[in-house]
Parts: C-alpha cells; sequence; structure tokens
C-alpha cells in the first residue's frame, strides 16, 4: 500500500514538474516572440525639429548592450556601441528630422580612444551647418576635450571647468601585504613591464615613472594642440593656464576663450529656440540617443553584393565562451573561423580593445587571425587600449589602425603567485602537511613558498614567452627582434609614438579601418556583418540572469 503511495506521489509530482517547465518555456517563446516582432518594426519615429543628445556621462562599450526589457518600455533603450554612435552622429548629418546635437558635457565615462572618436564625428557633423551645443555644470577635461568643437560650450555660472593636467596615481599594497604575512612571489619581463610593481615595491619604479610620464604627456600634448585649433588659442597660452593653474572661475575660461559664456541649463536651450523657429524649451523636440538608435539602425545597415566581417573584442582575453564583457578563446576562435570560412566574406576587421590576459589564449587567437590572413584581408582597429595579449594577437595583421591616444604596446610577461603560509598560520591558525611522488613537491600552492627549483621554472617559462611576444610582433611588423626589443620591455606608448616606433599603420578609427578593409578586398560594394551577432529575447534575459549572478557570488 505504501509502495503504491510513493508510485502515485511520485507520478504526479514528475507530472507537476513536466507542466511547470512546459509552461515555462512557452511562456518564454511566446515573450520571445512578441519581442522580437516588436524588435522588427522600428520604434516611435523621432519626430521633426529633432535635437539628438549626447550623454558623455553615458559609458559606451564596443558592442551594443541589448537591454531584455527594452522593447516593452517607453523608456528604456538599448545602448549603441562605439560603432554605432559615430554611424548615428554621422546618420544625423545628413537626416532631415534632426536639426542640431546637444551635448550634456559635465562628466565623460568613456576612455581616450574612444572619446576621440566621437569628437571627430561630431567635427564632421559641423560640416552640415547644423548646430552643436555643449553644455555641463561642471565640465570635466575628457567632457570638454570631447565637446569643443560645439558652436558654443557653456559652463553654469557658480559651476566651472576642469582645466587640468593629467595626473596618474598609483596604489601599492606592498606594505600590507607585509603586515598579513602574504609574500606575492612575481616573475615578469621587461624592466617596463609595471603592473606588478604595487605588489613588490612601495614606490613608482623609475623606468615606470618614464613610461608615464612620456604616455601622459603626449595625451595632454595632443589634447593642447587639438583645443587651440578648436577654440583659435595658443598652445603655449592653453599650457600656461594649466601649469599656473589660471582657470579657477567661469570667468577665467571664457577669458582665455576656452569656453562661450556661463549661463544656467535654462538659458542656453533658450539660445537654441531661434534656430528651431520654437517660442517654448517645452517644444524642443530632444531625442535620446538610445531612442534614436531603435529609431535608424535598420536604415543605417547598407545593402551590398559583398561581406565585411568586423569583429567586437572588449575586455579581459580569458579561456571560455563568453563574448559579452571578455574575449572567450573559445567564442572568438568560432568568430574568426567562421568569418575565414565563409566565401561571401572578402575582409575582416578586428576590433580590439583590451589591456591583454592569458598569454596562451592570445597564441591562440593570433594564430586564427593568422589563418584568416592566409585566406583574406585582416585589419585591426584599437580603441582606447591595445596592450600585452591586446597587441599579441593583433601583430600580425594586414594594417593596424589606432587613435592617437590609444594605449598601445606592453610588450612583456608576467607571473603571480601568492605564498599566504604565513598568514595561514600566523593569523588564522591554519597549518598544512602532503605527501608527494616527485622527488620534490611540484604542486604549486598557496601553503608554502616556492621551490628554487619552481622559481626557475617558472622564470624561464616567462622568458619564454617574452620571446615568443617579441618574435610575433618582429615577424607581423617586419622589424628586425633586438629593434622590437629595444622598444619592447613591457613598455605601453601612445597611438601616435606607436606609429612612430612602427607598431601600428595608420592613425585612425573603426571606419577607417573598415574603408581600409574594402580597398584591400577590392570592394565598394559591400555591407558588415558584426560579431558577435545579435542575441534573441530569451539568450539575453538568460544572459543577463547570469551575470547578475555572477556578480552577487563574488
Amino acid at each position: 500500500c505504501m509502495r503504491s503511495f510513493f508510485k502515485i506521489f511520485f507520478a504526479s509530482l514528475l507530472a507537476l514538474i513536466a507542466f511547470v517547465l512546459i509552461v515555462f518555456f512557452f511562456t518564454i517563446g511566446f515573450l520571445s516572440s512578441i519581442a522580437n516582432g516588436i524588435a522588427g518594426n522600428q520604434r516611435e519615429e523621432t519626430g521633426s525639429n529633432g535635437v539628438l543628445v549626447l550623454d558623455l556621462s553615458q559609458s559606451f562599450a564596443e558592442k551594443p548592450v541589448e537591454d531584455p526589457l527594452a522593447n516593452f518600455s517607453d523608456t528604456r533603450y538599448n545602448t549603441p556601441g562605439v560603432y554605432d554612435v559615430i554611424r548615428l552622429i554621422r546618420y544625423a548629418k545628413t537626416d532631415s528630422s534632426i536639426r542640431g546635437i546637444y551635448i550634456k558635457a559635465g562628466s565623460n565615462a568613456n576612455g581616450f580612444g574612444t572619446s576621440e572618436e566621437i569628437r571627430n564625428a561630431l567635427a564632421d557633423f559641423k560640416k552640415s551647418h547644423k548646430f552643436i551645443y555643449a553644455y555641463g555644470d561642471v565640465i570635466s577635461l575628457k567632457a570638454y576635450y570631447t565637446s569643443n568643437v560645439a558652436d558654443k560650450i557653456y559652463c553654469n555660472p557658480k559651476g566651472g571647468l576642469e582645466w587640468q593636467g593629467l595626473t596618474s596615481v598609483m596604489y601599492y599594497f606592498k606594505g600590507t601585504l607585509d603586515k598579513l604575512g602574504i609574500q606575492p612571489e612575481i616573475f615578469y619581463a621587461g624592466k617596463f613591464k609595471s603592473a606588478t610593481e604595487p605588489l613588490r615595491t612601495d614606490k613608482m619604479s623609475d623606468a615606470n615613472r618614464v613610461q608615464l610620464t612620456k604616455l601622459l604627456g603626449d595625451i595632454f600634448n595632443h589634447i593642447l594642440y587639438q583645443t587651440a585649433i578648436a577654440r583659435s588659442q595658443d598652445t603655449a597660452v592653453l599650457r600656461r593656464c594649466v601649469d599656473q593653474q589660471l582657470i579657477q572661475h567661469p570667468g577665467d575660461a571664457i577669458g582665455y576663450k576656452l569656453l562661450d559664456g556661463a549661463k544656467y541649463n535654462d538659458e542656453v536651450l533658450e539660445e537654441i529656440l531661434p534656430k528651431l523657429k520654437l517660442k517654448s524649451v517645452n517644444d524642443i523636440n530632444f531625442v535620446p540617443l538610445g531612442k534614436y538608435y531603435e529609431s535608424v539602425k535598420l536604415k543605417m545597415k547598407t545593402d551590398g553584393k559583398d561581406r565585411i566581417a568586423l569583429i567586437y573584442a572588449e575586455g579581459n582575453i580569458v579561456g571560455g565562451k563568453n563574448d559579452q564583457r571578455e574575449i572567450g578563446e573559445d567564442a572568438y576562435r568560432n568568430m574568426i573561423r567562421k568569418a575565414r570560412l565563409d566565401k561571401d566574406i572578402r575582409a575582416i576587421v578586428f576590433r580590439i580593445n583590451s589591456g591583454g590576459g592569458s598569454a596562451l589564449v592570445s597564441e591562440n587567437l593570433w594564430r586564427e587571425l593568422s589563418l584568416a590572413k592566409a585566406a583574406k584581408p585582416v585589419v585591426v582597429s584599437f580603441g582606447d587600449v591595445a596592450a600585452s595579449g591586446g597587441y599579441y594577437l593583433s601583430c600580425n595583421a594586414d594594417s593596424i589602425f589606432a587613435d592617437p591616444m590609444t594605449i598601445t604596446g606592453s610588450i612583456g610577461a608576467f607571473s603571480i603567485i601568492m605564498n599566504a603560509q604565513s598568514f595561514l598560520k600566523n593569523k588564522l591558525g591554519v597549518t598544512f602537511d602532503d605527501v608527494h611522488t616527485a622527488k620534490e613537491p611540484d604542486a604549486i600552492t598557496l601553503a608554502r613558498p616556492l621551490t628554487e627549483m619552481q622559481r626557475r621554472f617558472l622564470q624561464n617559462d616567462i622568458d619564454s614567452i617574452y620571446h615568443d611576444f617579441k618574435s610575433r610582433v618582429a615577424d607581423g611588423r617586419k622589424k628586425d627582434i633586438n629593434y622590437i626589443d629595444s622598444i619592447a620591455q613591457g613598455r605601453v606608448w601612445g597611438g601616435q609614438e606607436a606609429l612612430d616606433l612602427g607598431l601600428v599603420d595608420e592613425i585612425g578609427g573603426l571606419q577607417d579601418a573598415v574603408n581600409c578593409a574594402a580597398r584591400l578586398a577590392k570592394t565598394n560594394d559591400y555591407r558588415l556583418r558584426e560579431f558577435p551577432e545579435p542575441k534573441n529575447f530569451l539568450e539575453l534575459l538568460l544572459s543577463d540572469y547570469k551575470e547578475t549572478v555572477k556578480i552577487k557570488s563574488i
């Protein structure tokens, strides 16, 4: 009798679970079809007399950031990627529904490379003779640089402009580790490879001070030069304003022609009204960038007989399948391979924005891009940073483009092993013991210091990686390895300096790289196929859930 009860109970439970799963997937499928149907139609039109709003405090990733609930809301929008922002501004240049651009220029959440590309797009937009106004209560240096091509740039009368030099502050944790009894075992190749310095010293090394001084100096000189052109001012005057801290109040910035005036936001909007032939600020049709993206993104897609693959790669270089906030080996190897084997794809543009990661994954992606290069043109575009592994995997391309302020190079290698034996024993009372089959312990663990043999093997491994790195660069850039060694040593360079040294081929943005790929493929009748390919509603929902779980479990 009891056996029959359990049979009936578990059968009913199984049926209930099956029913719940069926309802769940049916509901998800139904919602997905609705979302995709909505996405297939254009969102609300932008209307006439539109003023495109560019908020620089919004961070733009290389790939569009898709909100799984955007299609169900009138106020939530997908966030365009960097290249989408450039294309949107370019499209707005000839869009009769857009009369001008309003820049929210308080802060800038984007890197210098991204800011440069946006700034260039804004400068090109001005050729349409449509207006650009920029406003911020307090305008940061990077926001100011991006927006100072505007027709008019204003700050709050009680705000100001942060016209200051660039500073890089490093934090050093050696003293903290010493107090905790944790000893980092560090192996590196390249005297400028500074990533490990915060763990092995309590102050900046002379080599790192030299490279950072040069890098920041090059970036700031570029800002001064471009600002002088945009504002019809002398670079020497602008530098004196920084060195002597002459910009303390809005009136100072106006006096030195950095700003056009000090106004409240409502006064700036009143100034825009005559250009739109409107009488009330409430009638201004402000079009958020995300809304404009949803409205015109299908119109921006060009038709063409040929295909050019555009692969966005951003984040740390790691193993696995992640293609959203990391450069996962499996995901990107498959993308590159798919583009290589697709006969309709005539060329590949690889957009990289990464400070590095796994040496082995970088080698494997270098290999995949090299195989692709043997089949069709491969052009690489650097974003804010292409350093260490980000440069490694790119160095064999047919042509490499960088922005003037792209952080480039860092040809070196390092490894860190933490010895926490003293911390675990003296602070936590944890001790360890082990047995092993080899003559010496061969397992590397937090529980004990490395043996001399382990240290020797690890340093040899780092030296070998460094040699391979230099060899890849020398072969790809067609340079002598001794020359590469002289500019390597883990040192980072600005984009313009990288061009002068032969680490890149051209100064330019992603559009320049796409144009180059088209020339190499001998086609002007093409359209882009972009990777990673867009996810459907269910994939977005699940990936968003996974990311939330991941964040909460740290």
